[in-house]
């Protein structure tokens, strides 16, 4: 069984979920491993993300019937709507008890990627992912795929017969179930054929539209019948070699970037059996010994995500600005609700380049305003539309309007080694140079701990 130690406990925090919060650092040292474990696998009654932004009637952009007034009013709000989401969710991650909860729910909004800019079927997908986190892949499944963001995102709603769009049935396949090689063109062109007539009213209900649905025979995967796009979601999941896809991500996400073959087949024959149960796998993986094993802990480069909020929960601070903490994310290239492309966030090493590895660094000190900020965010129009001008935004940026409880902090490590709680691995630390910049004080310490490189790493 799990072997109760003070490495396990941070290991475990980190992996499972964002690392330690503050209140949790009095009774770390002599917690049981079990105990922790118990407490992530505690589930709460579930609590929807919202934002309080009024909503607006949409006005589509292009509508020529719009004003130029009407246009503005609806970017404006629609950004406001869509911050307000992403800082509520970041909050979640921050602040729940459930971590894993939210931990998983990090991991499926990469999976499950979409970049759209209406609010409301934001919302929505966020919550069926935070939802579904910990329980049956197959519903998870079901639900992002009948959701407007995922339909609208990968145009499902042009899909209509004699007229397929395969870019919904080929993402379903390579990207969220089973992989490239387990699938030929014609398995995605039947597939797209039986998805045909998926779509969404305005209100972002799922629509079956029969009208446009290809009712003829398809042959998918080996199998042949007059297919619907449930049908081929059910034969996809029938495959093992999505159990295997799923498990492998999910290795790779919360143990080791490298692959344990080995072990992946295992935990994927696992999954398979158990109808897809998402708890269990977890379970698994994290009350095996090889999950703490040393060459597991401290290996993987925090995301821009991971390391936010795992600052700010061992942190306590209070934000003036909080808008301004998005601009982190985007200089950092992590932004909540704007992955890159239908692939998500690239992970390790992608992570960090020159720009970035100096801002990680200098993030601690910025927070604590003993630097300046000195950086300025790409442009992005789909993330820019409606935020105020650039100029203002980053003379506004300038100040981080943070204020760290630091007495707070050095209450909670009076008498602790303050490296033992930040560093994950502190074999490659060099205290000598963190004392040499430092005062002695617990915040400075802190400061120059997580300006470190092994900062970066959990």
């Amino acid at each position: 069984m799990i072997n109760s130690s003070f490495t396990n406990n941070k290991h475990l925090l980190w992996r499972a979920g964002f690392g330690i919060g503050i209140e949790q650092i009095k009774d770390l040292e002599k917690s049981r491993t079990q105990m922790i474990l118990n407490e992530l696998f505690t589930e709460e009654a579930f609590l929807p993300i919202d934002y309080d932004t009024p909503d607006i009637t949409q006005i589509e952009y292009t509508n020529p019937k719009a004003t130029a007034e009407q246009r503005r009013l609806t970017q404006k709000t629609t950004q406001k709507q869509n911050t307000e989401l992403n800082l509520n969710f970041l909050e979640k991650m921050i602040n729940s008890k459930e971590q894993l909860r939210e931990k998983m729910a990090f991991l499926w909004h990469g999976h499950f990627a979409t970049r759209i800019n209406n609010p409301k079927f934001n919302k929505q997908l966020v919550n069926v992912i935070r939802q579904n986190a910990l329980g049956n892949f197959k519903n998870l499944l079901f639900e992002v795929s009948r959701s407007p963001a995922m339909l609208g995102f990968l145009n499902n709603q042009q899909n209509k017969k004699d007229h397929p769009n395969e870019n919904f049935a080929r993402e379903v396949m390579e990207l969220f179930t089973m992989g490239r090689g387990n699938y030929t063109e014609t398995d995605i062109r039947e597939a797209a054929r039986a998805f045909t007539g998926w779509g969404y009213d305005k209100e972002g209900n799922f629509n079956e539209r029969k009208k446009l649905h290809d009712a003829g025979t398809k042959t998918f995967l080996g199998k042949t019948g007059n297919f619907t796009g449930d049908d081929v979601l059910n034969i996809i999941l029938e495959q093992k070699t999505t159990a295997k896809f799923i498990t492998t991500k999910i290795f790779k996400f919360f143990v080791n970037e490298k692959p344990d073959e080995k072990i992946i087949n295992s935990l994927s024959e696992s999954f398979y059996q158990s109808d897809y149960d998402i708890k269990k796998l977890m379970t698994e993986i994290f009350t095996s010994s090889w999950f703490y094993d040393q060459k597991n802990i401290g290996n993987k480069i925090k995301s821009p995500t991971e390391l936010l909020v795992g600052m700010m929960r061992v942190l306590p601070m209070d934000i003036q600005t909080p808008e301004n903490i998005i601009v982190y994310q985007k200089l950092l290239g992590q932004m909540l609700l704007y992955p890159p492309n239908v692939s998500g966030w690239p992970s390790g090493k992608s992570w960090i380049d020159s720009s970035t590895l100096m801002l990680r660094l200098q993030i601690p000190q910025i927070w604590s305003g003993l630097r300046p900020m000195e950086y300025s965010a790409k442009e992005d129009d789909d993330m820019d539309m409606g935020m105020k001008s650039r100029e203002a935004l980053n003379k506004s940026f300038k100040s981080p309007n943070i204020t760290i409880d630091w007495n707070r902090v050095e209450k909670a490590l009076t008498s602790k080694k303050a490296e033992d709680y930040l560093i994950q691995n502190t074999e490659s630390l060099d205290m000598n140079i963190i004392d040499q910049f430092s005062d002695k004080s617990v915040k400075m310490t802190v400061i120059n701990l997580m300006s470190t490189p092994e900062y970066q790493l959990m």
